[in-house]
């Protein structure tokens, strides 16, 4: 899918975020003069095509008191990987879950799932249900805590006029 000027407007309308309004999408299809539904429209055909992959909301854990935030990683056999990762991915206490290849041999781990909470405590309490989850098809694992926080965005079209 290509996009058009109207729809490059639209991405960069809103890549920083939508606004924190009762209509966010009624706000973005003003400030771009077109419809709600054109808006709406637009952005569907878009993820469809892949052309964004996601609109969602990013809430700031720290604001919410989930001051604790350690990336659990674990050795887990080649052959079960997949499978294991995307039930350690559905467990309600990760927000993201992957695999990624090992770098042998100092870091042997290939699975990685991020545990928020409110104490390293309440963080290990969490890690230690994968552990079970993950049972003899985990060789080992570790975690490493966030100390400060990284702003994050995604990718951000160039201002066509800067």
């Amino acid at each position: 899918m290509t996009i058009d000027a109207t729809d490059r407007r639209l991405i960069a309308a809103t890549q920083g975020g939508l606004p924190l309004t009762p209509e966010p999408y009624s706000e973005v299809a003003n400030w771009l003069s077109l419809t709600e539904n054109e808006v709406l429209s637009r952005l569907s055909a878009m993820l469809e095509k892949g052309v964004i992959r996601r609109i969602a909301l990013a809430p700031n854990h720290y604001a919410l008191g989930m001051t604790a935030n350690g990336m659990s990683v674990w050795n887990v056999d080649d052959q079960v990987a997949e499978t294991l990762g995307a039930e350690v991915g559905n467990l309600g206490f990760v927000s993201h879950c992957y695999l990624r290849p090992r770098a042998l041999p100092e870091w042997p781990y290939n699975l990685f799932a991020m545990v928020h909470g409110a104490t390293r405590e309440e963080v290990e309490v969490k890690r230690a249900k994968i552990a079970i989850l993950l049972g003899p098809s985990c060789r080992g694992s570790d975690i490493l805590y966030s100390t400060r926080i990284l702003k994050k965005t995604g990718l951000r079209l160039k201002d066509p006029g800067a």
